[in-house]
Parts: structure tokens; C-alpha cells; sequence
């Protein structure tokens, strides 16, 4: 079973020989520390790195690399060690490195046996202008080995980084250990296959290269796609043009630019399926998982942003064309009319309509080459949907008709859809990664909505768009409130049905009672324990629970004693549905509920508003850093997320069931048997 960590949560070890595998979005040093009981180093023997990459059970890589395994053999360590330090480095910036880790897509850490068995991971995100990083460390515990998830970066680099672990000679050491990267080239590696799963069929090691971003909420925490290395080149004439992905393809393969100022951004090449040939002339067809991973699921994770990406930078694409044609016709037309000679008469009709006709031109080319990538990405979207695990898909997707209970939690959930107006039946996966490291708004206000910039307010809104709303025209006030609350427990069934039996829990504040309702299919499954207390000490009561766990948890991490907990302590994640906000809370209440905002994520307390941001303009201010810490998402389709490469307005569609269908609620039913099963 997979442990995905976060930072300062712990797992402990079942084997003494295993590798960590690192994967970064560029080259970076991987370097081991052997210290003490108190972390401290007794000298510049105690560090493996690309000088001196082998010490007694640890085995490191000899250069900067994208991606590096560790060798680590625990028991062949001395008494006297303790901890085994995992440290990043950029290298030096002659030498291609980065002024600082968030210049790049985080860099994500992996424990796993010897053959490829994952055991534990963690992405490190967060990340700025530290250029050296200490990001996990596998630490002795009586006499037992446990893998912590630690983050703790520094601006002044690989130097402090040394300093801080008590060594006297860090500076020196730090110089020694850039030299020796720098002497040789940094490398990019391919993502390695765990032994117990087989490569894709026809895609071969070499299929997949490269390592896209982590999931982030388009609207928040946004991270840099990795640089081409290659300069674009233009194709030769009529040749035809190749839309591979630049970090996704096994041959050096060019980028393209159109003439007359359009631009064809470069395109991911699925590897074909073995048996299944490509078309003459034309790419090869889509495979599901088609992405770098170290499983399946994380290969259509990566797969999913991969499209998130090309579709982006293809729409940008096809508006820097046409927004080139524009300008190009109005200064035609501007030249024309500037003799005023040329202003009446035949010469001036000409002139202009010559200059329509080579705008026309342009945007016919730029709408050919921007529906030549739709098209591939339509058939890639197509192929990859069905295949998509229950967390991933759809609530109409049959996936869920087979649904299982899983036995370890997925690395993302699906939150919603996004799409684009030049092609609004493509639809986007929007896919957060777990746990979750922000909490959730969901906006019922009509104000809000209408303020997003996706719709007018004449705009109107269809049976497909609003999923179970039937209704053809903008909902009013009361149908908002009910999409929410409707929006809120298929989001809390989702989380709910993406975690094991007893790790994941749902609390609700609901002073008004006023979402009874709503809220039957959680309460009558068992997913909620009992109807949330009304009025203020139902609010007391939840937010003083929740504040109390938050606090035990922050101060065992901050000690390292997580095994030290109350036993009565639930350890599974909670999810805290607020509705009605703010009736029932006063002044205390609401500095809880900012403390949990904040803090409450990395305790494994997850907030989940549904409420009307103009019901809370008497607080001012106030409230303003509750709002921003939250992903705000909306129960109608509104353009209010933006992707992370060129800002592009993203429609957001809720992840409502289909009218009339019961998935939700067999979803539920069967988490409650599988809860009777196990004795919950």
C-alpha cells in the first residue's frame, strides 16, 4: 500500500533495503547526509554526493539529473546513524540550473523496494527561491526505520543547508559538491517502470520521457512547464507538421510555426498500440496512459494535464493569430486611407477589400491548424475518459457502476470540468491532487456567478450545462442555494468513495437547518453519523473538535511524535461542510474557522464552504483572507479559473450527477456496507 505524504506526516518502513526515486522538473543534485540522533553530521564523510557518490549502504547518482534513484541499505548503515538526510540541489546556474526550485514543477520523492513496489511519496510543493532542499529523511526509531516527509528548503543553498545539519566545514563541502556536478553534463532520464507492471504495449521505456506538472488547481499555486531544450524550427515546405509534445516524445521532433504570423504549438504523440498502425501521413493513434508514471493512474493523471496543457497553448495559439490578423487588417486598411488620393474610387475598395481577404486568409490557416490539434485531442480525450479510475471519471462513467471500495487512496480526485468557448464540447478533467491542500468555496451567491465574466446575465444556461437543474433559463437565488448544497455532497461522495474504509470523515455546520435535504443520502448511508446540531452551540461544538485535533496533530508532527496522540484522537482526514455561513457564528467562531483555513490541511482537516460571499459584507475585510485560501468553484458553469501556462479564462463545470441517476447514492450504499464489513 502507497503512502502519499505531506509534509512532517510519517510511515514506517517494512524492508531495510530500498531506493528513493526522485523526479524533478529539471537537473538537479541528489545528495545523502548520515546524522546523528540529533540530525547533527560528524564531518564531510558523512555526506554522499556526486564527488563521492558510494558510502557503507548508500549509493548515489554521479551528476545533475532530472530524475535520480538512491540506493539505501539500512542495515549496512553504522549504530551511530540515525537519520538519512535526502537532499536537492540546483546546480550551479552555468550549467543549465534554476535560480530557485519554483521556477520548475515541483520536484515529487518516491520510496520503494529494490524491484520498483512503491512504498511511500511526496511532492514537494511550495517550493520558491530555495535552491537546496532537505526532502525526506528516513530516521531510526527504536529500532525501527520510519520515512518522514520534511520540505525544509533554503534561499542561501546547499551551503546553509550543510551549515544547519551542523556541519563545520559546509561551505567548503558545498563548492566541492557544485564542481563535481558541473564537470559533467546534466542529464535527463526516463521515468522507470516498477518491475511488477509491464510497459504499454508499443510504447517501450522510451515512451515515456519526461515528467509534466503536479496537479494544482488552475486557480491557484500555478507551476511553470519545463523549458524546451530544442529551438522551434519551421518546417520545410508542405512537409507535414509534427505535433509532438516536447516533454513527451522519443526522437528529437521540431516544433512549427505557420507563416504569416500563426504558430502551431508543439503536440504529444501518443505512442500507437502494439498491432494498431498509424495512418499514412498522420500521427499515431491516442493510447490511454500514454504519459510518464509509476503507475497506471498516474500515467492518466499526467496524460489528463498533458491535454489540460496542449489545449491551452493551442487556443493561445490560434488567438495570437487571429488577434495578428486584426491588427494586420487595420493597419492595411489605415495605410490604404492615409493618400487621400486613394479614399474615394475603385483603388480604395480595392485596397480594402484586399485586405479583408488576407485577413480572412490568415484566420482560415490559424482555425486549420487550431482544429487539426482539436481533433487529435478530441480522439486522445475519447480514449483516455473510459479508461480513467473512479476518482478521475465522471459520475456517468460506467466505472462507477463496478465500483470498489479501494484499498489506498487516489493521488487526485476529479473536482469539475473545464473547457474552452473555441471548443466547448472538450471537456477537461479538473484534477486536484490529494490530500487536499487547499479547502473548498462553493459560491451560492447569483451575484458571484454573474461576476465571474463566463456568462451574461441574459446568458442562458441549458438542461446539459446544469446537469440535474432542469431548467432552461439563469437559476434564480434558491436554485443556487440547492445546486450548492446539491454541488457539496457529490464532491464530500467523492472524497468519501476515494479513500479506504475509516480514512476520510464528513462533518457538517448547518445552524438553519436548512440543509436537511440535501444532506439525506450522507445521512441515510452512514457517511454522516447524525444530523448536524443547529443554531450556535452546533458550531461551537465542531469547530472546538476540530480546532482541538489540528493542534494535537500540528504539536506531534512539531515534535516528532505523532505516535504519541490521544487514542480517542479520529486520525482520519475530515472534511467540514459549513452552510449557511456566517448565521450562528460570532467573533470566536470565526477566528476558528479563518484557523482551520489555514491551518487545517496540513492536520488532515479539509474545509468545504458553500456560501454567499455578499451575505458577509458587514464583516469588511474581515473575511478576505478566508475567501483567498480558499479554491473557489461554482454550482453552474462560470469562467473563473485560469491554467497555469498562459491564463487562459476557463468555463468550470460542477461534477453533478445526470438527472435521475442513483450513482451518488449506490456509491454511498456501498461504503456503507463495505464500513458493516470491516466493523465501522
Amino acid at each position: 500500500m502507497t503512502a502519499e505524504l505531506v509534509r512532517g506526516q510519517n510511515h514506517p518502513l517494512d524492508r531495510t533495503r530500498v531506493e528513493i526515486r526522485i523526479v524533478a522538473g529539471g537537473p538537479v543534485v541528489a545528495g545523502v547526509t548520515l546524522g546523528d540522533a540529533q540530525g547533527r553530521l560528524p564531518g564531510a564523510e558523512s555526506v554522499a554526493h556526486p564527488g563521492a557518490p558510494r558510502l557503507t549502504g548508500i549509493e548515489v547518482p554521479g551528476r545533475a539529473a532530472a530524475e535520480h534513484r538512491i540506493a539505501v541499505d539500512l542495515d549496512a548503515l553504522s549504530a551511530a546513524v540515525h537519520r538519512v538526510s535526502v537532499l536537492l540541489a540546483l546546480p550551479p546556474t552555468g550549467t543549465g540550473g534554476r535560480s530557485g526550485f519554483g521556477a520548475a514543477a515541483a520536484p515529487s520523492v518516491a520510496v520503494t523496494a529494490p524491484d520498483g513496489t512503491a512504498i511511500a511519496g511526496y511532492t514537494l510543493t511550495g517550493l520558491g527561491a530555495e535552491s537546496a532542499v532537505v526532502a525526506v529523511e528516513l530516521y531510526r526509531r527504536q529500532g525501527a526505520w520510519k520515512v518522514r516527509a520534511v520540505g525544509q528548503g533554503y534561499a542561501d543553498g546547499l551551503a546553509a543547508l550543510l551549515r544547519d545539519q551542523g556541519l563545520p566545514q559546509a561551505a567548503e563541502l558545498a563548492a566541492a559538491i557544485e564542481d563535481a556536478a558541473g564537470q559533467a553534463p546534466a542529464r535527463a532520464l526516463r521515468a522507470p517502470v516498477a518491475a511488477h507492471r509491464a510497459e504499454p504495449p508499443g510504447g517501450g521505456p522510451d515512451a515515456a520521457v519526461g515528467h509534466p506538472a503536479p496537479a494544482r488547481t488552475p486557480a491557484a499555486d500555478r507551476p511553470e512547464p519545463a523549458a524546451d531544450p530544442s529551438p522551434p524550427a519551421a518546417p520545410s515546405g508542405g512537409a507535414p507538421i509534427d505535433y509532438r509534445h516536447p516533454e513527451r516524445r522519443t526522437v528529437p521532433a521540431p516544433a512549427a510555426a505557420a507563416p504569416d504570423g500563426t504558430s502551431a504549438v508543439p503536440r504529444r504523440t501518443p505512442a500507437p498500440p502494439g498491432g494498431i498502425p498509424a495512418a499514412p501521413g498522420g500521427p499515431p493513434p491516442p493510447v490511454a496512459g500514454d504519459a510518464a508514471g509509476w503507475s497506471m493512474d498516474e500515467r492518466l493523471f499526467n496524460q489528463v494535464w498533458g491535454m489540460f496543457e496542449d489545449l491551452a497553448r493551442s487556443v493561445a495559439a490560434y488567438r495570437s493569430a487571429a488577434d495578428f490578423a486584426d491588427s494586420r487588417l487595420a493597419k492595411e486598411l489605415d495605410d490604404a486611407l492615409a493618400d487621400p488620393r486613394n479614399r474615394l474610387g475603385t483603388a480604395a475598395d480595392a485596397a480594402r477589400a484586399a485586405a479583408r481577404d488576407k485577413h480572412a486568409a490568415l484566420v482560415a490557416r490559424a482555425r486549420e491548424a487550431l482544429d487539426r490539434d482539436l481533433a487529435q485531442l478530441v480522439a486522445e480525450s475519447e480514449i483516455a475518459e473510459p479508461a480513467l479510475p473512479p476518482a478521475f471519471a465522471r459520475w456517468d462513467n460506467p466505472v462507477w457502476q463496478g465500483y470498489r471500495v479501494p484499498p489506498e487512496p487516489p493521488m487526485a480526485v476529479r473536482l469539475g470540468d473545464l473547457h474552452l468557448p473555441e471548443v466547448p464540447h472538450l471537456r477537461i478533467p479538473m484534477l486536484v491532487r490529494l490530500p487536499l491542500e487547499r479547502g473548498l468555496w462553493i459560491d451560492s451567491g447569483r451575484a458571484a456567478v454573474l461576476r465571474s465574466g463566463g456568462h451574461p446575465p441574459e446568458r442562458e444556461y441549458g438542461r446539459r450545462e446544469l446537469g440535474s437543474a432542469l431548467t432552461d433559463g439563469p437559476p434564480d437565488e434558491a436554485e443556487l442555494r440547492r445546486l450548492a448544497l446539491e454541488t457539496a455532497v457529490a464532491v464530500a461522495a467523492r472524497l468519501l468513495a476515494s479513500h479506504p474504509v475509516g480514512d476520510f470523515a464528513v462533518q457538517v455546520i448547518d445552524p438553519g437547518g436548512a440543509a436537511a435535504s440535501a444532506l439525506a443520502p450522507l445521512l441515510e448511508t452512514g457517511a454522516l453519523p447524525e444530523p448536524p446540531v443547529p443554531g450556535a452551540a452546533g458550531v461551537d461544538t465542531v469547530l472546538e473538535a476540530l480546532t482541538r485535533r489540528v493542534d494535537l496533530v500540528q504539536m506531534a508532527l512539531r515534535h516528532r511524535a505523532a505516535d504519541a496522540l490521544p487514542p480517542d484522537l479520529d486520525t482520519a482526514q475530515q472534511l467540514l461542510i459549513v452552510h449557511d455561513f456566517p448565521h450562528g457564528f460570532d467573533d470566536r467562531a470565526l477566528t476558528r474557522l479563518r484557523y482551520l483555513a489555514d491551518e487545517g490541511p496540513s492536520a488532515g482537516v479539509h474545509l468545504l464552504m458553500v456560501a454567499d460571499r455578499d451575505r458577509t459584507r458587514e464583516y469588511g475585510p474581515l473575511l478576505d483572507p478566508l475567501w483567498r485560501a480558499l479554491l473557489r468553484i461554482t454550482p453552474v458553469p462560470a469562467a473563473h479559473l485560469g491554467d497555469p501556462w498562459v491564463g487562459h479564462a476557463w468555463t468550470y463545470e460542477p461534477p453533478l450527477a445526470p438527472k435521475g441517476s442513483q450513482v451518488v447514492r449506490q456509491v454511498l450504499d456501498r461504503l456503507a456496507e463495505a464500513r458493516r464489513a470491516d466493523g465501522c
